[in-house]
């Protein structure tokens, strides 16, 4: 059996970006995960000790996206690291985070960068 963990779009108000503007008034942004892990032992026990608690994935999605960057690419490697280091059990992780209606010269409804192992 195959288990997935998956944390569809979490909201987040930040301040990440390359432009001065976006450290001041910040930005809406997106954050997928999806984790596969050997999760049996909590299909069968019905205990949260033996999960990888979605709670606690979010807590570390949230404070990750709490600290400033300008770029995607080291949010979502920072979210990426943290969890994988936390869960050993996880055999596939995909991080991706979006930065909504990015300040472009067009009209663009997100960028997003994805990290998968």
């Amino acid at each position: 059996m195959k288990t997935r963990i998956n944390l569809c779009n979490m909201k987040f108000r930040a301040f990440h970006g390359v432009l001065p503007h976006e450290s001041v008034i910040g930005g809406d942004f997106e954050v997928n995960i999806v984790i596969d892990a050997d999760l049996i032992e909590a299909c069968e026990s019905d205990d949260v000790r033996d999960t990888i608690s979605y709670a606690d994935v979010y807590d570390i999605v949230k404070e990750e996206m709490e600290t400033p960057s300008k770029l995607l690419e080291h949010v979502a490697a920072r979210i990426f690291k943290r969890i994988s280091e936390q869960y050993m059990q996880i055999s596939s992780l995909e991080v991706r985070v979006a930065k909504l209606h990015p300040p472009m010269n067009g009209e663009v409804e997100k960028a997003e960068i994805v990290i998968t192992k």
